[in-house]
């Protein structure tokens, strides 16, 4: 039998901004792009603001409508970074296996820990929870149970600052009579789904008829009805163990064959703005570009060049049409796609360039894209982009 924790930060990115700035703890605050901008959505609000009824994600034009005097702050993703890896490190010095689950949580493995700290689950849970509130300064929710999934769950039963266990022994009694969405992966369309088939509590699955559910909903209906009855056997991977992915594309299979240059290479700049802006969503740069390039009679071609460590639209855009223009035979073209690979994390040592001006212009073009970034997040891709994309 595991012991497994789920730590999740309380209202994490509205946390972080009371640490840099202790005076917002005393007002209902919430984090949004840029404040000077009276729309977009609401990414976090700190435990003031959600008496309001404010929610996440919620129009800043609908939460002000609740609550006129709500703080607006712009959020650091950078400093969001920086607080989840010192959170990280402390859940490291009790276990190696330690899992992310997105920026604000993880699951800890830690049942060879309690002989270690001498104490059970609940102890161990109540001194990681103590740890980081006292050297860090934020709350977390831990959720205690013998797998994944449950231990997810009992994290969301109390917040914030607070521990929830779901053992073995009863966990039936604890989650049996909870509504259906609170299990892990039932978002909206299942919850339709499962509700439509008279499916309303956890409870109503785990005694449902198995092969309905999973004539209904394929794999994902085995899944939830497994994590229904307790079943759930996936290990905690290894902090070390967690890989990067081995590449990011972007590929596009025209409605018609094209044989315009003017026109590939503008799609080439939209593929390739998609596959720097998916690299920064995730933190990483790479350091290859690689062109598949398929004609109008299936013929394709692969090509594929060594750029400095990057992660902006133009160095990968002027890679892939370098590439392009290199290879490219006047023929009528099916479909491109633009790849990325050697991939590293944003925080790993970067190999400079030789050249200053160069390293000086994407440092620049650095800070301007991260601002792109923010206004994207608040009103899309199309409303806002360098001219050469949106053209």
């Amino acid at each position: 039998m595991r012991s497994i924790l789920h730590c999740d930060l309380n209202s994490f990115f509205a946390s972080v901004e009371c640490i840099k700035n202790p005076s917002l703890k005393y007002v209902p605050m919430a984090v949004a792009g840029d404040p000077k901008l009276r729309h977009g959505i609401i990414l976090a609000k700190n435990e003031l603001a959600k008496k309001y009824g404010i929610y996440t994600p919620e129009t800043v034009y609908s939460a002000l409508r609740k609550c006129p005097n709500l703080v607006l702050v712009k959020g650091n993703y950078s400093d969001y970074i920086k607080y989840s890896k010192i959170v990280n490190n402390i859940y490291l010095q009790y276990t190696d296996r330690v899992e992310p689950f997105g920026i604000d949580e993880c699951f800890l493995d830690v049942t060879h820990s309690l002989k270690l700290f001498n104490c059970t689950p609940l102890q161990l849970a109540n001194k990681i929870r103590k740890e980081v509130k006292k050297n860090v300064g934020l709350t977390i929710s831990v959720g205690v149970s013998f797998n994944k999934s449950l231990a997810k769950l009992g994290s969301d039963l109390k917040k914030p600052d607070a521990i929830s266990e779901i053992p073995y022994e009863n966990f039936r009694e604890i989650i049996y009579p909870l509504p259906i969405n609170m299990l892990l992966y039932v978002g909206k369309s299942s919850y339709s789904k499962l509700y439509n088939l008279g499916i309303k509590t956890i409870g109503d699955l785990a005694t449902y008829n198995q092969i309905k559910i999973i004539k209904k909903m394929g794999k994902a209906g085995k899944l939830i009805y497994n994590y229904a009855n307790g079943i759930d056997y996936e290990e905690v991977k290894k902090y070390t163990d967690i890989s990067l992915p081995k590449s990011v594309s972007k590929g596009l299979t025209f409605s018609i064959d094209i044989s315009d240059k003017d026109i590939i290479i503008s799609y080439i700049k939209r593929l390739s703005d998609i596959v720097a802006s998916n690299l920064r969503k995730y933190s990483l740069k790479c350091d290859t570009v690689s062109i598949s390039i398929k004609y109008s009679n299936f013929l394709i071609i692969n090509r594929q060049i060594k750029v400095n460590s990057t992660n902006l639209f133009q160095n990968i855009s002027k890679a892939a049409t370098d590439l392009f223009n290199l290879n490219y035979n006047g023929e009528k073209i099916r479909a491109i796609t633009i790849s990325v690979t050697d991939l590293k994390s944003n925080f790993d040592e970067m190999q400079l360039s030789f050249f200053d001006n160069e390293e000086n212009r994407n440092i620049k073009l650095e800070k301007v894209v991260k601002k792109i970034d923010d206004l994207q997040l608040l009103y899309g891709k199309n409303k806002i982009n360098f001219g050469s994309v949106l053209k």
